[in-house]
Parts: C-alpha cells; structure tokens; sequence
C-alpha cells in the first residue's frame, strides 16, 4: 500500500473535521477540499488546497458541480501499482488521492422537516458525495475512505503506527460502510420520491 500523501475532504457534517484535518497536517498529509469545508479548514488555520485551484475549473451551478472532474476521479481510481495507469497520471498531471472523506448531505433529515417542499428535497440529492464515495470503496485497494466522524480516530491510530498507512483489511471494511452508506441514502431517495409521485 502507498503512503498516504494527499487527502480529499468535502463533508456536509463537520462534526470532528477540524481535529482530523489537525492531525492529517501533523502527518504531512496534503489537504484539497471544496466549499465551506475549504473554508473550516483554513480558518483553523490548516493548509488547504482548495478543489478548484487542482482541477483548474471552478465550482459550478450553485455549488453543483465541484469534484466532477477527471482530475479529482483519475486520483481517486488509478490502480496505483500498474505502470500503464501510473504513467496516464503523469501525462495528465493526476496526483493519486489515498484518502477521501464524505459524508453526504442531509437529504433524510431534510425530508423529515414539516412543509418541505419537492424542490428543496432535490437540492439535498448529493451528486459529488456518493461518486467520490463509490470511487474510492470500488479502489479501496488503494484508498482509504471515511463516511463517518466516528471512524476518524481508529483511521488516525493506524496512519500513526504505520507510517501513513492503512491495512487491506481497514480499507476493505471502510469500502463496506461506504458502500453501506451510499445504498441507504438512494433508497430513501427512492422511498421519497415514490412517496411525492403517489
């Protein structure tokens, strides 16, 4: 397994961010981020490389648009041991990405407030999240993906003890939880708009 160099970090819960993007620094782990998590991460004072500035085109469309970008997804499915894969990278100036984390936004809180409407139900249908999720957990042979605030401080243990490391089996079971994560928010996606479409 590489070293973990570069992190990608664009969450909805901040719950926990600022302490893990403290000890990721501490690591020497570079940090790229989107939006208002860029923002909570500079104003505590981390570096932070901000989504845009790497792929060279802004955030789009009210936000919509951000991480869908060959830049950020060659990253994050290179197979990081075939050559081949290795050299597209360099010719596209890809830097592989060996952590993501995401969560997702809110959509099942959302719809559960009264008098939501359908148009603000849709604006909670992540896009971004879930493809960066389903990236990095289908190549968790080399990512390292966290959903979960409550995962970040075994995941800080192990990079600790390993040199910036992750075994198999962590990243295996992070994928599993990931893709966990990603299935339950479609199927309340699902579940809704069936419920609104009657």
């Amino acid at each position: 397994m590489p070293v973990i160099r570069r992190a990608l970090v664009s969450v909805f819960d901040k719950t926990g961010l600022v302490p893990l993007c403290q000890a990721l620094h501490d690591l020497g782990i570079e940090m790229i981020s989107t939006g208002g998590t860029a923002r909570t991460i500079a104003e505590a004072g981390l570096p932070v490389t901000p989504v845009s500035s790497m792929t060279g085109f802004p955030e789009i469309l009210d936000g919509r648009v951000k991480t869908l970008h060959p830049k950020i997804h060659g990253g994050l499915l290179a197979i990081q041991d075939k050559p081949e894969h290795l050299a597209e990278l360099e010719a596209n100036g890809i830097t592989p990405i060996g952590l993501v984390v995401s969560n997702l936004y809110p959509f099942a809180q959302t719809i559960a407030k009264p008098g939501v409407t359908i148009e603000e139900a849709i604006e909670m249908i992540d896009i971004g999240g879930p493809c960066m999720i389903r990236a990095s957990a289908k190549n968790h042979a080399f990512v390292t993906v966290l959903t979960d605030a409550s995962q970040y401080e075994g995941v800080l243990a192990e990079l600790r003890a390993n040199g910036c490391e992750t075994t198999l089996t962590t990243r295996r079971r992070l994928a599993l939880a990931a893709f966990a994560h990603t299935s339950a928010y479609d199927s309340a996606i699902v579940e809704y708009l069936c419920h609104v479409s009657g």
